[in-house]
Order: C-alpha cells, then sequence, then structure tokens
C-alpha cells in the first residue's frame, strides 16, 4: 500500500508545482479596446475566446492587474492580452497592441 501513497503524493506535489507555469503560459486572446478607465485600473474589451478561463467571445469590463498596461492602449486599438481570475475578479495579466 506504501507505493500507492507516494505515487499519489508524487503526483499531488507534482500538479501544485506545474499549476502556477500553466497559468503563467495562458494562451493570448484577440481583442478591441472599448473603453479604458486608467483611474479605476479597468478595461473593456470586445473579446475572443478566452479558453483558460471556459469564457466565450463577449464583450466585458476587465481589472488590469498592473494600470501602466493601459499606458500603451488607446480606445478602438486591436490588442491581444492574456487574462485570469485574480482574487476572485476576471483581470488583465498582460496586454499589447496587435501587429
Amino acid at each position: 500500500m506504501k507505493p500507492i501513497i507516494h505515487a499519489i503524493a508524487a503526483a499531488v506535489v507534482a500538479a501544485a508545482v506545474l499549476a502556477p507555469t500553466a497559468r503563467a503560459q495562458a494562451p493570448q486572446t484577440a481583442g478591441e479596446v472599448l473603453k479604458i478607465d486608467k483611474p479605476g485600473a479597468r478595461i473593456t474589451l470586445k473579446h475572443g475566446e478566452i479558453r483558460n478561463l471556459g469564457m466565450p467571445a463577449m464583450t466585458m469590463v476587465f481589472r488590469v492587474r498592473d494600470p501602466r498596461l493601459l499606458d500603451g492602449v488607446a480606445v478602438g486599438d486591436r490588442v491581444r492580452f492574456t487574462a485570469d481570475k485574480v482574487d476572485g475578479n476576471f483581470t488583465v495579466t498582460a496586454l499589447v497592441k496587435a501587429p
């Protein structure tokens, strides 16, 4: 029975170690900037499917992890972004203008 317990413990540890890596490599999503709220650190995006969140294409407001991400974009810009759920809120963690 001990080898099974060790195998389960090893799997749990591996999952805990790999989970942050998997989230850090979340796929980028295409979107269009509809509104920017710099004081509130929020951005409204019309976006495609966000696979890592199981979210279909839609328009919604996101928090921005770092308000400086908003400095390089304007309403109407096409962007690529990464979003995740941070402290219970859908949050943009990376944002760049699309080429």
